[in-house]
């Protein structure tokens, strides 16, 4: 084996048979770890956000932080359960992409894919921002290497991901389940602390840099679409039904119900126990900056071995939420690829079982995102959660217009596909069953239909009209590349008339000087094809001289051009001549072979002057023209 190959699989594992890819299916807990941490996460940085919000106006707008969680809450539930109905509909794998493009049209399936890719981009940039920060509170030194801290853990991240799901679930779930333990911990040190006592009052609030902002329905509503951040993620189970093992779609329903149970506990608890503390959020460039989890973690539990846990699974909860746009982000690539929006080369599966390009591509878009907002959370929050809502408002829509087809034809007593309905089903119970869910996933709509203005009103000048512009170039970029598989299909499509072309060819030998080397590749040129040229390259004299000797002396069988070169250029010359042949003769396919010194070690190539590479280089975009290489080998 290279040494280049067991490097491979040392950093990334030996390659995994396709027959045993069975053997990488995810169960519940791993894929609660794989699929849901970004969701969970969310509830580290969400309650945060609220309350950077409210403080705008003051002590009096703080205790809304409760309400704003309550109703976030009844929005999880809603969502909540349109995505377990998804599931339900589409076991072998409904992400929004297919479920949007299948019932409403390629145009909104497009605009879906697009407004979850962007997300998936921000959910990685994010979570490693959050999860700095989290490392900021414990050691507040490492606040001028914030970014490349984040870049680094991106690169982790990769590297993880590149080794396999079931891998990196079973790594990632000691971690996930750390995090969740350690909220319920504090949240219930907090209700027991505080059953006891009276609310702390926020008191004395210092004025924003900003100034003071109206206290009203806006201010309200902005501090409500900050808390949408908490839902990111939440499509992501549905997403990936084939990733879980058999039966997938029960699994997946399954951890989507414990994910929105253990988010709406967390979720409520750190909101009250938040309020009931009067903790008000720190800026991340204040001296000595800490989370509102270290706030509240340190009020209840002082600094002591809890505070520093808590504060650590954080930090790589928060790192790992970033798991579920790579488990996610690579598969929709590769829908959306399949059907020719995209680069071909994201449909690849790699010896791993896993979409390598799709991973690689996602790390450089969130690396560059978190290097050009300096890893600042609030800076990023803005832009956040628009794409994710634009997409769930698609699919819920999707699945309410299939509700609905398919309760036509129960009417019929015809299933989806068509075929009589199974013995015992009765047709109106089953289109009564069909409206119920009908009317789930049209209410689901609606209200993420709302959410996502509200999104883009109260974040428009915070910058979400970066993602409508974001959202717009994709989509051109999506149809440029459909047109140009449209039109390379157009071109190599058979057709009724053809037949294979005639072609008459000559093989070209390129002699730098003539050496063994040579003599290899002159055998070549010889045995495989009657017209056979050599082709000398002159930039002196004396070597066109030389050569003609040496090839005389020899003896080679073969008619010998040497052309001029005042201009001391290698590649000019031959491109000229080829040029000329193909011109004499359009039916003829010239076969360049260049021969190419391959020294013992890799460093000894500094050495030589390998003229080949820039030749083929220069060659590869000439019609008619096939490019050989014949390798000599320096022991």
């Amino acid at each position: 084996m290279a040494t280049r190959t067991k490097f491979k699989h040392i950093l990334f594992g030996a390659p995994i048979a396709t027959k045993k890819a069975h053997h990488e299916k995810l169960i519940i807990p791993f894929g609660l770890a794989v699929f849901a941490s970004d969701a969970l996460s969310s509830v580290a940085y969400a309650s945060e956000e609220i309350l950077k919000v409210l403080v705008l106006a003051g002590a009096m707008a703080m205790p809304l932080l409760t309400p704003i969680s309550l109703a976030l809450c009844v929005l999880m539930l809603v969502v909540g359960f349109s995505y377990y109905q998804t599931i339900q509909a589409y076991p072998n794998g409904g992400g929004t992409y297919i479920v949007t493009t299948e019932n409403l049209g390629s145009v909104p399936g497009r605009i879906a894919a697009g407004a979850l890719l962007t997300d998936y981009v921000l959910t990685v940039a994010v979570s490693i921002s959050s999860g700095v920060a989290a490392v900021i509170s414990m050691v507040p030194a490492v606040q001028p290497h914030a970014v490349e801290l984040g870049l680094g853990v991106i690169a982790i991240l990769c590297l993880l991901n590149l080794r396999g799901a079931k891998e990196s679930g079973a790594l990632f779930s000691f971690f996930v389940y750390s995090f969740v333990a350690m909220i319920l911990a504090l949240v219930a040190t907090c209700i027991f602390k505080g059953a006891g006592q009276a609310p702390v009052p926020y008191g004395h609030i210092e004025k924003p840099s900003e100034g003071w902002h109206a206290f009203g329905a806006f201010l309200i509503l902005r501090g409500f679409a900050a808390s949408c951040t908490a839902l990111t993620g939440t499509e992501a189970i549905a997403d990936g039904v084939q990733a879980f093992k058999e039966p997938a779609a029960k699994n997946a329903g399954r951890t989507l119900g414990l994910m929105i149970a253990l988010l709406l506990v967390m979720f409520i608890g750190l909101g009250w126990s938040a309020q009931h503390f009067g903790i008000v959020p720190m800026h991340e460039t204040e001296k000595g900056y800490k989370t509102v989890i270290a706030l509240l973690a340190q009020q209840v539990w002082g600094q002591g071995p809890l505070f520093t846990g808590i504060l650590v699974t954080t930090a790589f909860i928060l790192f790992l939420a970033a798991n579920t746009a790579f488990a996610d982000f690579p598969r929709l690539c590769s829908f959306v690829a399949r059907d020719g929006f995209m680069p071909r080369q994201l449909m690849s599966v790699g010896d791993r079982l896993v979409f390598q390009n799709g991973i690689i591509v996602l790390g450089l878009f969130a690396g560059l995102l978190v290097v050009v907002f300096r890893a600042d959370t609030h800076a990023l929050i803005p832009l956040y959660a628009l794409g994710v809502f634009i997409s769930f408002t698609l699919s819920q829509t999707g699945m309410a217009v299939k509700f609905k087809r398919m309760r036509a034809l129960a009417k019929k007593g015809l299933d989806e596909h068509g075929e009589p309905l199974a013995s015992g089903e009765v047709p109106s119970r089953t289109g009564r069953r069909l409206t119920t869910k009908m009317g789930i996933n049209a209410f689901g709509a609606l209200v993420t239909f709302v959410v996502a203005i509200i999104l883009l009103w109260t974040k428009f000048q915070e910058g979400a009209y970066i993602i409508v512009i974001a959202l717009a170039v994709m989509l051109a970029v999506f149809k440029v590349i459909r047109m140009h598989y449209d039109y390379l299909a157009g071109e190599l499509n058979v057709r009724e008339g053809m037949s294979v072309p005639a072609y008459r060819s000559a093989n070209l030998l390129l002699v730098p000087r003539l050496h063994r080397g040579v003599l290899k590749a002159i055998g070549y040129a010889k045995a495989s094809a009657t017209d056979v040229r050599g082709l000398h390259v002159t930039l002196d004299y004396t070597s066109a001289a030389k050569i003609k000797d040496d090839w005389a002396r020899f003896g080679v069988d073969m008619p010998l051009v040497i052309l001029d070169s005042p201009y001391r250029s290698l590649i000019e010359p031959v491109l000229d001549y080829i040029d000329q042949m193909i011109a004499e003769d359009p039916d003829l396919i010239v076969t360049v072979i260049v021969p190419q010194a391959v020294p013992k070690y890799f460093f000894q190539s500094l050495l030589h002057n390998n003229a080949a590479v820039g030749l083929k280089l220069a060659l590869g975009t000439r019609r008619n023209v096939v490019i050989t290489n014949i390798r000599y080998f320096l022991t």
